[in-house]
C-alpha cells in the first residue's frame, strides 16, 4: 500500500481554483454597472448623432443659403443711387438777430 502523498498524482488545488472563480464573478458584479452605463451612452450618443447629424447638415446649407442672399441684398442696395438731394445733415445759417432783441 503506498502513501497517499507519495502517489504520482498531484493533488488539485481547488480552493485556488473556487477562489478565482469567485474572484471573476465579484469582479463582474462590481464591474457590470459601470460597463452597462458607458455602454448605453454610447448607444444613446449613437442614436443621438443618427437625427441630429442630418439635422446639423440641414441647418448648415441653410446657413450657407441665408448668408449668401443677405450678402447679395446688402451688395444691391450699396450699388444703387438715387437722383433726388440728400440731405447731409449740415446745420443751417439762421437769420442775423436784430439789433432791438440784442439789448
Amino acid at each position: 500500500m503506498t502513501h497517499p502523498i507519495s502517489s504520482s498524482r498531484r493533488p488539485r488545488p481547488w480552493g485556488t481554483v473556487v477562489a478565482g472563480v469567485a474572484a471573476v464573478a465579484a469582479c463582474a458584479v462590481c464591474c457590470a454597472g459601470p460597463l452597462l452605463a458607458v455602454l448605453g451612452g454610447i448607444g444613446a450618443a449613437s442614436a443621438l448623432a443618427s437625427v441630429w447629424v442630418p439635422a446639423l447638415a440641414v441647418v448648415t446649407v441653410a446657413a450657407v443659403v441665408g448668408a449668401f442672399v443677405v450678402h447679395r441684398r446688402r451688395r444691391a442696395a450699396a450699388c444703387r443711387s438715387t437722383a433726388d438731394p440728400v440731405d447731409l445733415g449740415l446745420p443751417s445759417v439762421g437769420a442775423v438777430p436784430d439789433a432791438e432783441h440784442e439789448r
